[in-house]
């Protein structure tokens, strides 16, 4: 297919994770709608997984482009993807995504963009459009405070980081060192990366709540922080997952807890089995999706105890490997979405209005509990002191958020923060295509 003429061009490039892609995307709808082509690059098995999102209204303005990965031992192409993928294999698919730099050159002398809109950790994207003097931006899909504490850390300043309240504990930061040598990017890659960008960066976020950190990162990087807003995926045909939804209407309104822990990280046992006692003693209603490794033969009944099953009955509903989480947490049945605080999840939950029990595992995860707290969206579940999931203060704070008395401050504070952004969604998103037809007309 070919962009309508006096139409603006983007190239976007995601990194090779769903809660990339997913923002990435939806970014390209919203532009679409305000004369914007856009082609999304990424490998064949991630865009399998997203053509169905590219609905008819789309179809004309979104372009799917493929690109493919160098073969490496231990990495077939059902592994380029970050879903489902095991740890171990993280950095070769780094290794693999660099190494497809010229078949990316390739796709750029092609398409030959306005612009092109990339993510974090991949500066040859941008290396690569401005030796061909076309403009490139990055997409945050993080929280601007994560950034700008991230940035902060790796600098080693002097004066504490301002916003005490988004702090990380020991255990957090071990596993944040440990989460960060085994990832893609070795190390906090914001700083220069962000200092050499072109003028602006965009950021999956929103003035009314990161207002005050968006100035601070701006001032840490030198660069304008452009909020793109929640970027949350849209939701899918229900009749899809009629069995799910016939399921939630038979619960009472707000009676129900959605539990889900992104798509990377995969629950210990030991950790399965303080969820399950959690869900049981808290006595509330749940949907509970587990996820495993691609290629570990592991099944709901390996995984979780028999006798759970049983004693929890028609309280519980057990779902492997995917739910349709937008439906869920719109559904009126649901009242609460004990997350590991992806930020993604976080602004679904936001979005829908629906208050979190925040048990972040890695990463970004602890510092968007304590945004969670901060602006009083959720409550986060009580661990040891050694960072272990803790079953009586799963169920407490469980039962808080969704039953008692003193979790309604919570509960209205998310109804409150979903109407306010839902009336300003779209003012974000004229402010970024402002921003960006600027930039392309500097090329």
């Amino acid at each position: 297919m070919e962009a309508k003429k006096n139409t603006t061009r983007v190239l976007m490039v995601p990194w090779l994770a769903h809660g990339h892609i997913s923002p990435f995307l939806e970014l390209a709808k919203k532009l679409t709608n305000r004369n914007f082509h856009i082609y999304m690059c990424s490998t064949p098995v991630n865009l399998s997984s997203i053509k169905k999102n590219v609905t008819e209204k789309y179809s004309q303005s979104i372009e799917l482009v493929e690109l493919h990965l160098p073969s490496l031992p231990n990495l077939p192409p059902h592994y380029h993807t970050t879903n489902g993928l095991p740890p171990h294999l993280m950095n070769t698919l780094k290794t693999a995504f660099e190494m497809a730099a010229p078949k990316f050159s390739k796709i750029l002398e092609t398409l030959n963009p306005d612009l092109v809109i990339y993510d974090y950790n991949q500066p040859w994207t941008a290396q690569l459009a401005s030796s061909m003097n076309i403009p490139a931006v990055q997409l945050l899909t993080f929280s601007a405070a994560v950034v700008a504490l991230g940035i902060h850390m790796s600098e080693d300043k002097e004066e504490k980081f301002p916003f005490p309240e988004i702090y990380l504990r020991e255990y957090e930061m071990f596993s944040l060192k440990k989460a960060i040598n085994e990832s893609p990017g070795k190390e906090f890659p914001f700083g220069e990366a962000l200092r050499r960008s072109r003028d602006i960066v965009l950021v999956k976020t929103c003035r009314d709540f990161e207002g005050k950190y968006m100035d601070y990162l701006s001032n840490l990087v030198t660069k304008k922080i452009v909020p793109v807003g929640t970027l949350v995926q849209e939701s899918t045909d229900q009749a899809e997952h009629e069995e799910i939804m016939q399921w939630l209407d038979k619960k009472e309104k707000s009676s129900t807890v959605f539990v889900s822990f992104g798509s990377e990280y995969f629950l210990s046992n030991e950790e399965i089995l303080a969820v399950a006692q959690g869900l049981e003693l808290s006595k509330v209603n749940f949907i509970w999706v587990i996820r495993f490794p691609q290629g570990e033969r592991i099944s709901i009944a390996d995984a979780v105890p028999e006798v759970f099953l049983e004693r929890v009955g028609e309280r519980g509903k057990i779902l492997e490997e995917w739910a349709p989480q937008a439906n869920i947490l719109q559904h009126p049945s649901t009242g609460g979405f004990v997350s590991h605080c992806g930020w993604s999840s976080f602004m679904e939950s936001m979005k829908f209005g629906v208050p979190i029990i925040a048990m972040p595992m890695h990463i970004d995860q602890p510092m968007n509990a304590r945004l969670v707290e901060y602006i009083g969206l959720g409550v986060e579940a009580v661990r040891d002191e050694n960072g272990k999931l803790q079953s009586e203060e799963i169920a407490k704070a469980i039962r808080k958020v969704v039953m008692e008395e003193s979790g309604e401050p919570v509960r209205k504070k998310a109804i409150e923060l979903s109407e306010k952004m839902n009336e300003n969604g779209e003012e974000e998103i004229d402010g970024v295509v402002e921003e960006l037809v600027s930039l392309c007309g500097n090329k």
